[in-house]
């Protein structure tokens, strides 16, 4: 067997290697599975006081090192350290979270049947793997890793292939919390490894964050096993923008909504949808706003746009962005890389989108936002639900019932009303369509990987 080339993390501003590591290999990943089964048998005993204190005392690791987990960010896949602080502490606030609730949320739920007594029991399943993505490479994995774990399970981490020292740095945080051996592990592999994995009889479920492609790999896979999974895939988000939105304000947040780490998250607003009322006052401010991140390295103040992740995804963007252009799309701000070099693109605003092009059906991941003008509400919604994708959305308006309505309407896994879409530790979370399946976080999040045992008393 050859052996792969080795894990890189590449600097995406420079696009210089700052450091290789080798796969672990095949008695390292056979050890690492033994463990966690291992590990399990004892983890699952463990009441809940017991696994709260070790998330509690994770948490409080997470905020004390959150200068240096974002600077680690910042030089695998070049988010800037403003936004790599946040998300640091945001996993921080979902360790607390199912600390807090895992035992409220999986104690016993009483049944009312015909005779007798009976309950549902949450009872954790075993080891879960999670094949987790670059663009959060912290926050994917905590809001994953503190219910699964808060539940009884032990889990295995195969991240994505350019962040190698985000996965390395997790699984120590863990072990610094005073997690023992086998209750969290990082594996150094490639998805072609993924599949073997999920074969695994130690495996008992599958979670991923990712593209389509690897969704339906791991769909797939887990389909054949006759294993739980969970997928959350692309997203191609409607923000919609209605004639009585305070529309200043709706445009500061939709700059923002579109621009998060660089424009590179599933649930970032990427199509905006505005009455004809107002699109013309929408178009000027949204792009002064959008005109207004500056790039530049993610470690320098007042940067608020770093380089995408790789100089290919910015190639892969820029043909998308050249497509349309061909196809008559108008370019109303950038629409090109940066002349920064690297993986730098330019924060984007395109108008005159047609169905004929590539942009008008595939998921854009980076700054580039698209703007269509509709002549009414039922117009707006038609044109959202016209994705192969059903992740999120927004609507923006000063009529709350008109929001609701709206909102209903729209076929996505969440609606926000007048906030941006975002993934909150008490809500629900996931998709619809080619958006994926499953929720992550809140009471589902945590009871995904339990075997909700019916018990019944005669």
């Amino acid at each position: 067997m050859v052996n792969p080339k080795p894990l890189k993390t590449i600097n995406p501003i420079t696009n210089q290697v700052l450091a290789e590591f080798e796969h672990h290999s095949e008695s390292y990943v056979q050890s690492a599975l033994e463990r966690a089964e291992d590990r399990y048998a004892s983890w699952k005993k463990r009441d809940y006081k017991f696994r709260a204190s070790l998330f509690q005392d994770l948490a409080g690791l997470l905020r004390d090192r959150k200068e240096e987990l974002a600077q680690l960010m910042a030089i695998e896949m070049g988010k800037v350290q403003a936004e790599g602080i946040a998300e640091i502490r945001k996993c921080a606030t979902v360790c607390e979270y199912y600390a807090e609730q895992a035992e409220l949320i999986l104690k016993d739920e009483p049944l009312k049947p015909e005779k007798g007594q009976a309950f549902i029991s949450y009872e954790p399943l075993g080891v879960v793997l999670a094949v987790m993505p670059w663009n959060f490479p912290f926050w994917q994995v905590f809001r994953f890793a503190a219910p699964t774990l808060m539940a009884g399970n032990t889990a295995i981490l195969k991240h994505a292939s350019n962040v190698p020292q985000c996965a390395k740095a997790i699984e120590g945080l863990f072990a610094d919390a005073g997690f023992l051996p086998g209750v969290f592990q990082t594996l150094l592999v490639g998805s072609d490894r993924v599949e073997s994995l999920i074969n695994d009889d130690r495996i008992r479920a599958v979670t991923l964050t990712g593209s389509e492609y690897a969704g339906s790999k791991v769909a797939e896979a887990a389909g054949r096993n006759i294993k739980p999974s969970l997928l959350e895939l692309g997203g191609s988000d409607p923000f919609i923008v209605l004639e009585d939105a305070d529309i200043d304000k709706t445009a500061r947040i939709a700059a923002k909504a579109r621009m998060i780490n660089c424009g590179q998250s599933c649930i970032a607003a990427k199509r905006f949808i505005v009455h004809v009322k107002v699109y013309d006052q929408f178009m000027k401010r949204f792009t002064a706003f959008m005109s207004s991140y500056t790039i530049g390295d993610p470690l320098e103040v007042g940067v608020k746009c770093g380089p995408m992740a790789s100089v290919n995804l910015m190639h892969e963007l820029d043909e998308q962005v050249t497509d349309a252009k061909q196809f008559g799309a108008q370019i109303v701000l950038g629409g090109q890389p940066s002349p920064l070099g690297g993986a730098f693109y330019q924060p984007t605003v395109i108008s005159g989108i047609t169905k004929d092009m590539r942009v008008y059906h595939e998921e854009l991941f980076g700054p580039v936002a698209l703007v269509f003008k509709v002549k009414d509400q039922d117009e707006a919604i038609t044109l959202a639900n016209d994705s192969k994708f059903g992740l999120g959305g927004s609507v923006w308006t000063s009529d709350k019932q008109k929001g609701l309505d709206v909102a209903r309407s729209i076929e996505t896994g969440a609606v926000f009303i007048n906030e941006m879409t975002a993934s909150q530790a008490a809500l629900p979370f996931g998709g619809t369509k080619m958006s994926g399946y499953g929720r992550e976080l809140s009471e589902p999040g945590i009871k995904a990987f339990t075997n909700q045992k019916t018990i019944y008393i005669a």
